[in-house]
């Protein structure tokens, strides 16, 4: 069991090094992670996420930049690519399982916003199917079909953009009801999401992950509801 302050101390490293963009430092705090015996899912949360919520604070404050999100990225996903394969090792939440389609709706190109939540994605332990940016809406709903994930996120960047939502909303209710849908993206607000007939709206990265949490764990309760009241 690591101490608190060397656990402290490594989940710095960890943030810090995404932060500064600083890969060599990401590496040789998630070793030491593994080394010591922190809780990958601990390391991984609270110090490469916390790190990329640092990031993702300083794009908006337009003191970092695509270039800078990019390295930052890379940082990241070399922590990641270390402390992964340790979650095996312990008993993920089962509310933090389950899939994700996301993408930027069509005739929006803006999708830095929806890289950083793929990572918190990613992060968290979801298996992200990421359309990109400008997606056909039909393709929203087509993709949940194929994967039959619990959960689609919609990004848009602009309020012409935006309208688009919820045109895939209504899509994709209408072939299955259940699936979560998460909107986000700096022109939306809580209200125009509720609108619009989204279940979840993030405004940030970090929340999204925390209100797909929340939606798996409805979508269980719902589906658990169902089959007791189909059970003779």
């Amino acid at each position: 069991m690591v101490d608190e302050a060397k656990r402290n101390e490594i989940l710095k490293r960890l943030s810090d090094g995404v932060v500064y963009y600083d890969e060599e430092k990401v590496i040789a705090a998630s070793n030491e992670a593994v080394e010591e015996g922190l809780d990958p899912f601990d390391a991984i949360m609270n110090g490469l996420a916390a790190g990329m919520e640092i990031v993702g604070q300083l794009y908006e404050k337009q003191e970092y930049f695509v270039p800078e999100i990019l390295m930052c990225a890379d940082a990241l996903y070399a922590g990641l690519n270390i402390l992964r394969p340790h979650l095996k090792a312990i008993e993920m939440k089962e509310s933090v399982k389950g899939q994700v389609v996301i993408g930027v709706v069509q005739g929006d190109v803006h999708d830095i916003g929806k890289n950083l939540v793929k990572m918190m994605f990613d992060v968290a332990g979801f298996t992200v199917h990421d359309l990109g940016a400008d997606v056909p809406l039909e393709k929203f709903a087509e993709e949940q079909v194929r994967t039959d994930s619990n959960i689609i996120a919609l990004s848009a960047m602009m309020t012409t953009t935006m309208m688009g939502m919820k045109k895939v909303i209504q899509m994709i209710k209408e072939r299955n009801p259940d699936v979560a849908i998460m909107v986000g993206g700096a022109p939306l607000t809580k209200e125009v999401a509720d609108v619009f007939g989204a279940d979840g709206y993030a405004e940030n990265a970090g929340n999204a992950v925390q209100e797909a949490i929340k939606m798996i764990s409805r979508l269980r309760e719902m589906h658990a509801k169902k089959q007791l009241r189909a059970t003779p």
